[in-house]
């Protein structure tokens, strides 16, 4: 179970990869136009930060001694965006599909974190 959770939230983790191909991606992932090159390498940047995560989480699903900080670092990545687009509000359909997706990621590495946390206790 912990590993199918963090299998899951790796490949979601993994989608925003994409965005490092360039403004157009970038644009078709976030219904936003990314003409502005100082923006262009921050998204593109954070695409990469995205694919690092989504790799960690893959790879932990496979390390059982990985699988603890890979949850937490999860979590952290998913609640922080939950909470800023909850916080600013007046997000467009593409963030509000990525706001949904998260909470599905969020659910599946909160099943991971208690069955984690229950292998744990059992052995």
């Amino acid at each position: 179970m912990v590993s199918a959770m963090l299998v899951v939230a790796g490949v979601i983790h993994l989608l925003p990869l994409s965005g490092v191909l360039g403004s157009e991606r970038l644009a078709s992932l976030y219904g936003l136009p990314f003409n502005e090159p100082n923006l262009a390498i921050l998204m593109r940047h954070r695409a990469v930060l995205f694919g690092l995560i989504g790799s960690f989480l893959l790879f932990s699903a496979f390390q059982p001694a990985l699988q603890s900080i890979a949850i937490v670092g999860g979590i952290i990545s998913v609640v922080s965006f939950l909470y800023l687009a909850w916080a600013v509000g007046s997000y467009n359909p593409q963030i509000g599909r990525v706001f949904l997706v998260d909470v599905i990621v969020l659910i599946c590495l909160v099943v991971g974190a208690i069955a984690h946390v229950y292998m744990l206790r059992k052995s």
